[in-house]
């Protein structure tokens, strides 16, 4: 594959590079995007902020004491529990909690020697949480197990048995186990379509803290959830709850530890959006720079990934500069100019270029030359190339999209997915998010990302759709932009109920697809696949009952709050 991106008639000026003749232009629009509900409230932490944000991490030696004694006490807890129900919910809760990161080889060992002993005859439990529990770990873990495990819940009619509509845990266990199906789990279908009727009828007898469980897994199963957050609202379930205090006490801690980390970093992030200006320079954008972080926060959390995190949350919000760019205020003829400036890649094409498009140009430039500089030094600038052809091809996109805008053009849906598919930005950050990671990512790894494999086409699915549901009535009122919603109704005669309900399937299905790519064996490591999979998580949470990223003074403002602005008490 050639990753060369240079037009091989980069001496020609780009404006008689592009055919602008009959073009109509979209003219320049403002979206009345509300301003950011922060202002500079992470610009620079506060005297407090900074002290604890000093303690935390470099941690005082009595608090690193304490953390290793409880983080070696769970260690042994793990390794000596006796009873396998016992050792399937300390997994869960320790994954839960948010803390697995600490643990990764002893689950590992643990699980595999559960998947072992399945392979080589040894039965599980009876029991439906323990089977349900069993299952959604080793499939989580990678392990195909079957999902005929769950036939002996079913009586002579082939239909889940009455009786389990009494046993609540069993029932949401096997509700979030369901979640993990692919195309061929039909059982799993029938599962989830069981364990919903019966637990929303349950709901009005619950008592809390399990009727929060349930009401947060109706709300969005586990598997959809991103991690991060799930954890923070998990410990807060979990200590009313029969507890274990050392591994409460142990997540307590590591929250607020990556807690201070995180605004660090949004902080310096933060600084880099004020000092380019983004939002006087360019009013019409949505100035969204923490919520950028947040979403970027939600598809690695882990300290290791700190300089992937800094990497990815800069490519994200120029890319959503570029979107809006596309979307709201350029011209067709501008538009024509800017994909071809970005297929170039040259600085020195900077005056042909309005001065709008110049302040996103020259951010977009410098950014990219700061990472090639950085992992120069490690021998990793190869990645820069697969980066910039990422951006070139949703350029490109964005570009097609402004044409049917212009044009009026109502495509096909097979039309429109194959562009979208693109435009939905997914692609684009799959091969971003590998660019600031470790060794685990190899050459091998950004070939397979930049190729959209099936993992990657799942989760653009998914981002792509679920905003089209959710985003439709907005988006037409905003810029008139085509919407696959829009799409479908014309080429099928719908209504717009009846296209939600076809997309939504078709979410679903794609969900099935990434579960299967999640399978061993795998392509490239598994910490390379969780990155699209997590993507998919995040426009679950954003886009789960309207746009909250552009939309973000409630539903994200809260979440964004609970993440990075309050600490748990301890």
């Amino acid at each position: 594959m050639s990753l060369m991106l240079g037009n091989p008639h980069s001496d020609v000026p780009i404006k008689n590079q592009v055919e602008t003749k009959g073009k109509k232009k979209i003219g320049r629009g403002c979206a009345n995007y509300h301003p950011s509900v922060w202002g500079d409230r992470f610009v620079t932490l506060s005297p407090d902020e900074m002290a604890s944000t000093t303690c935390v991490i470099e941690i005082d030696e009595v608090t690193k004491r304490r953390a290793v004694k409880l983080k070696e006490q769970l260690k042994k807890m793990l390794l000596n529990v006796s009873d396998s129900l016992q050792e399937l919910n300390l997994i869960n809760e320790i994954q839960r909690l948010g803390v697995a990161y600490h643990f990764e080889k002893e689950i590992k060992d643990a699980l595999s020697r559960m998947h072992d002993a399945h392979i080589n005859g040894n039965d599980i439990s009876d029991d439906l949480h323990a089977v349900a529990l069993w299952f959604r770990l080793l499939r989580q873990q990678g392990y195909n197990v079957s999902s005929n495990v769950f036939r002996r819940f079913k009586d002579e009619n082939g239909e889940f048995k009455a009786t389990l509509k009494d046993d609540i845990r069993g029932l949401l266990s096997l509700y979030e186990a369901a979640y993990l199906g692919t195309r061929e789990d039909n059982i799993l279908d029938e599962a989830i379509n069981f364990t919903t009727e019966h637990l929303k009828s349950a709901m009005s007898h619950l008592s809390s803290p399990l009727s929060t469980l349930v009401q947060f897994a109706l709300d969005l199963p586990l598997h959809k959830c991103v991690e991060r957050l799930q954890s923070r609202y998990y410990i807060s379930i979990y200590q009313e709850e029969e507890r274990n205090d050392i591994l409460l006490e142990f997540a307590k801690f590591d929250f607020n530890m990556l807690q201070s980390l995180h605004k660090k970093e949004l902080s310096d992030i933060s600084r880099w959006w004020k000092e380019n200006d983004f939002s006087t320079k360019l009013p019409f954008i949505r100035d969204r720079i923490v919520e950028l972080y947040f979403w970027i926060l939600e598809v690695y959390f882990e300290p290791q990934y700190a300089r992937a995190r800094r990497m990815m949350t800069t490519i994200i919000s120029l890319t959503s500069i570029l979107d809006d760019i596309y979307d709201v205020h350029g011209t067709l003829e501008e538009l024509e100019l800017y994909t071809v400036a970005i297929e170039r890649w040259d600085r020195a094409i900077m005056d042909q270029l309005p001065d709008y498009m110049k302040v996103h140009y020259n951010a977009l430039l410098n950014a990219v030359e700061k990472f090639e500089d950085e992992l120069s030094k490690e021998g990793k600038s190869y990645r820069i190339p697969y980066l910039k052809k990422a951006l070139t091809l949703l350029a490109k996109g964005y570009l097609e999209e402004a044409r049917w805008t212009s044009e009026e053009y109502v495509p096909t849906l097979e039309e429109y997915m194959k562009i979208a598919l693109i435009t939905n930005g997914y692609p684009m950050l799959s091969v971003a998010s590998l660019v600031g990671m470790g060794d685990i990512v190899t050459k091998e790894a950004f070939e397979w990302a930049i190729n959209v494999p099936k993992v990657v086409e799942a989760s653009a699915v998914i981002c792509r759709l679920r905003d089209d549901i959710t985003s439709n009535e907005f988006e037409q009122e905003r810029t008139h932009v085509v919407s696959g919603i829009h799409c479908y109704m014309k080429e099928h005669g719908t209504t717009y109920r009846e296209a939600c309900k076809v997309f939504l399937e078709k979410t679903a299905d794609a969900w099935k697809d990434a579960n299967m790519e999640w399978m061993e064996p795998t392509p490239v490591p598994r910490e390379v696949i969780k990155r699209p999979m997590n993507l998919a998580r995040v426009i679950e949470l954003l886009y789960q009952h309207q746009d909250s990223y552009t939309n973000s003074a409630f539903e994200t403002k809260e979440h964004v709050t609970m993440m990075l602005v309050d600490p748990i008490p301890v």
